[in-house]
């Protein structure tokens, strides 16, 4: 917090606080006491002085935010203010879809690089092919600048029916392109594969509006390819909504069973049960979950396990067992209200300690790391933890996420800093799109691919240079520990450039642990 600002934030969230309970006051047609009139009166004083008196100019509504979110937070970590700009972007997670142009780019070289086209999008009917790259967009030339993700998202992103024209680069040729924005889908589901055998493999993102029908379409669909066991990835998936997780998980429970318990102060208290008929109610399961799964994932994985359908596998899982909903304010923002806790089946809040601080808490996977909890298990976190029973009469515990029942470490075996050092600056990237230039008819399949293709010594030579480039020295002694690894996400991230996500997660499959694991639980 900027110190110049340190007396202003509670004289501010005083202000809030009045004004807030004037307001309701108001809208309930409750007479304000003659006390608090004169108080609202201070208020309004001081917030004069401020103006006439404060040593700098104050952004006052960049002040005003700020102190809100912080009057929230002193609440709980999850109950949040939603700026009226930003609301557009939260509800495109929450719908699953958004008003573009239909590509999937990265900014290699400071050039906007096309990976994927979607197909029968505004850019596949306008004919931009992967491969291109876009030098103008609207008249604005935007090649060799040092331009951001979320600057090229402003630009392309609008509203359907709009337009926007392009430049692209193909074949040193200069190409002018109109494209008429349409609705674009953000798939929740980004890879569902058949892996050895009859084992299915489905990887989830994020919960939103459409997840539960991705999923049973896919679950249909590698059914029909002889599916007879699933492995369910919710690694990294940070929930979203809740009615998502709650159909998913009615596809692997028989009728009758429970899914989820919400209470609250002012929420009628609920208990969602599963109905017959689900996709997958005899089919084996195993779930992966990590530091990263929460809340949506969380109630998923609970469910899975308290009813003991099936195997959790991964790290111990984030720990929200909080209830948001939204409420609109006047000028469209948004405050995002805690009203209610989640309880799994057997009766467990897993929601963790809110901890000395907003920061602290959501850095607290940190200290998990630090405290080695991403190798080991952590029995000591449930120490204090009162004792639930799955269906079964397994013992579990409340209060810090869920733990898997089959632990499996983190691996960093091969991972070196040089090896880290490539990926985060977008070496892989830049090298697998530069490989893929005149290849992206190669290959017919995921599997095709996957099957023939391992790193020629060019392709690992290439991406060495194009680190140099980077600012990252060859070190000979960690490429020769990471060879292996920094071979496979080579290929998997030319999988990923032919592919998209679904043949990045299909490659890097062979070479995950986890799900590695897994494989082996579904095969006994």
């Amino acid at each position: 917090m900027n110190k110049k600002y340190a007396f202003v934030y509670p004289v501010l969230l005083m202000v809030f606080l009045a004004v807030g309970l004037l307001i309701g006051s108001k809208l309930n047609q409750v007479e304000t006491p003659p006390n608090q009139l004169g108080s609202y009166s201070k208020m309004q004083e001081i917030i004069s002085l401020l103006d006439r008196e404060y040593v700098d100019s104050i952004e006052s509504k960049k002040l005003f935010e700020k102190t809100i979110s912080d009057m929230l937070h002193e609440l709980d970590p999850h109950s949040n203010y939603i700026p009226y700009e930003d609301m557009k972007s939260v509800n495109e997670q929450i719908d699953g879809k958004f008003g573009g142009i239909g590509i999937r780019f990265a900014i290699i070289r400071d050039t906007l690089c096309v990976t994927n086209v979607i197909l029968n999008s505004p850019s596949a009917r306008a004919g931009v092919l992967a491969g291109d790259k876009i030098l103008m967009i609207d008249g604005k030339n935007i090649a060799h600048k040092k331009i951001k993700n979320e600057d090229v998202l402003g630009k392309l992103k609008g509203d359907p029916n709009t337009k926007v024209q392009v430049q692209l680069y193909r074949d040193s040729k200069k190409i002018e392109k109109t494209i008429s924005r349409g609705i674009i889908p953000i798939p929740s589901i980004v890879c569902a594969q058949m892996l050895e055998g009859n084992i299915g493999y489905i990887r989830l993102d994020n919960f939103s509006v459409s997840s539960a029908d991705e999923f049973h379409f896919a679950a249909q669909q590698l059914k029909s390819k002889g599916m007879k066991k699933l492995i369910f990835d919710l690694r990294d998936n940070g929930g979203g909504v809740l009615d998502g997780a709650v159909k998913i998980a009615d596809e692997f429970l028989p009728a009758g069973q429970k899914i989820v318990i919400i209470k609250g102060k002012k929420y009628a208290n609920t208990t969602r049960y599963s109905r017959s008929g689900g996709l997958l109610e005899s089919t084996p399961l195993v779930v992966l979950i990590n530091e990263n799964s929460a809340s949506a994932s969380e109630i998923l994985a609970g469910a899975i396990q308290d009813n003991d359908r099936g195997t959790i596998i991964g790290r111990r899982s984030f720990g929200k067992g909080l209830v948001q909903q939204d409420f609109s304010l006047s000028d469209k923002s948004d405050v995002r209200l805690t009203i209610a806790r989640y309880y799994t089946p057997s009766g467990r809040c897993i929601q963790k300690p809110f901890g000395e601080s907003y920061e602290d808490y959501y850095h607290s996977n940190e200290k998990r790391r630090d405290n080695g909890e991403y190798f080991a298990p952590d029995s000591s976190v449930f120490k204090n933890a009162n004792k639930f029973k799955t269906l079964k009469g397994r013992t579990v515990y409340d209060g810090g996420g869920i733990m898997p029942d089959i632990f499996v470490p983190l691996d960093t075996l091969n991972s070196t800093l040089y090896y880290l050092s490539l990926r985060y600056a977008g070496a892989f990237q830049q090298a697998a799109f530069d490989f893929v230039a005149n290849k992206r008819s190669s290959w017919s399949s995921i599997q095709q691919f996957s099957s023939s293709f391992s790193a020629p010594k060019t392709l690992v030579q290439a991406l060495i240079k194009d680190g140099e480039k980077l600012g990252i020295p060859y070190r000979a002694d960690e490429f020769a520990r990471s060879e292996g690894l920094i071979k496979h996400i080579l290929k998997a991230e030319i999988a990923r450039q032919l592919f998209i996500e679904e043949g990045y997660f299909f490659v890097i499959g062979s070479y995950d642990k986890e799900v590695q694991k897994a494989a082996q639980i579904l095969k006994r």
